[in-house]
């Protein structure tokens, strides 16, 4: 048989297995529902799971989910680990940072990436990535951010000693880029966006595309999984009803997404097309991972004794494979 056709034919049987979890809980009572704790930064980045909620869809696939929101994907897998909630949306960073403790952390799936950007102060002089030789940087310790200035400092042939770097929240970088404390930041939408917005021509964005990806996932404790293998398979399937959602209705998601964090919709709309939303184990998510390790590993920002994880062990591909196996393209090793 052609590849293609197989292509088409192992896809359909995917969305039918997402199909029959939905259609099989269609006709529950809500004392049926499987009942589950998310613990969610509430950003555009968790679209599809801010989506899954306002639509009903988690309520399609017979999951009736209480969310508890956050400001940044770390807290929300703290409070996993914690036992304060079951599934946590969460970037590489959290991950890297549970796998190289030794927490027993189950990977289940990715849901978004987008490029982290910088923004810098057009009286600054920065043009290209070379000037900001001298000057100071703002970037979040722990996160993508810290990981991103690194790589750019890197491609640019400098070292964290030709900088003055600035460890702030991302909303504290727009403040702090006003009143001159700092010359450039390095974070994520829709903070860029936000500072281009409020500052005019007083900020520009400098052009780093392809630097660094962030990526935003589904985690769960190994344990949890374990016991609830069928709950995490129907989460998963109404991420992925919630992707095809989106797609086909992008004026509609983006209201849906901005209304739920608290942007003008006319704000998220230039903004959109960063936000790549797919549900998907692929090798660029498992790239990203360790490129975040070895950061780690190299800055000493790691428990003692810390090695690169190995993940294999902490991405469980095996709930998303049962749906679409197609959304689980891996290669490396």
């Amino acid at each position: 048989m052609h590849r293609n056709a197989i292509s088409r034919i192992t896809a359909l049987a995917g969305y039918a297995a997402i199909s029959c979890l939905a259609v099989g809980s269609n006709g529950a009572s809500a004392a049926e529902l499987l009942k589950a704790r998310l613990a969610q930064n509430l950003a555009p980045i968790s679209a599809l799971a801010i989506v899954a909620k306002s639509k009903g869809i988690f309520e399609k696939h017979g999951l009736d989910i209480t969310v508890s929101n956050f400001t940044s994907g770390k807290q929300c897998l703290d409070t996993v680990v914690g036992g304060g909630a079951d599934i946590a949306t969460t970037a590489e960073a959290p991950v890297t940072a549970a796998a190289m403790a030794n927490q027993p952390i189950a990977f289940v799936a990715g849901m978004e990436y987008s490029d982290l950007k910088t923004v810098v102060a057009a009286k600054s002089g920065i043009k290209s990535k070379a000037d900001l030789r001298g000057k100071k940087i703002a970037f979040t310790a722990g996160t993508g951010s810290e990981v991103y200035t690194a790589t750019l400092l890197k491609s640019a042939g400098l070292t964290p000693n030709d900088v003055t770097l600035v460890n702030l929240r991302p909303q504290e970088m727009l403040p702090a880029l006003a009143a001159g404390s700092i010359d450039a930041f390095d974070t994520w939408e829709p903070h860029i966006a936000n500072a281009k917005k409020a500052l005019g021509a007083a900020a520009v964005e400098l052009d780093t595309k392809g630097t660094y990806s962030e990526t935003f996932n589904i985690v769960v404790m190994r344990a949890y999984l374990d016991a609830n293998p069928a709950l995490v398979k129907r989460f998963i399937a109404a991420l992925i009803e919630a992707e095809t959602w989106v797609k086909a209705n992008p004026n509609d998601a983006i209201a849906t997404v901005a209304d739920a964090v608290g942007m003008k919709r006319d704000d998220l709309q230039p903004i959109w097309s960063d936000y790549v939303h797919r549900v998907r184990i692929d090798d660029r998510l498992i790239e990203i991972l360790k490129t975040h390790a070895t950061w780690r590993l190299a800055s000493g920002n790691h428990p003692p004794g810390a090695v690169m994880p190995d993940f294999s062990k902490v991405i469980v591909s095996e709930p998303l494979k049962g749906l679409d196996p197609a959304r689980v393209t891996v290669t490396s090793k």
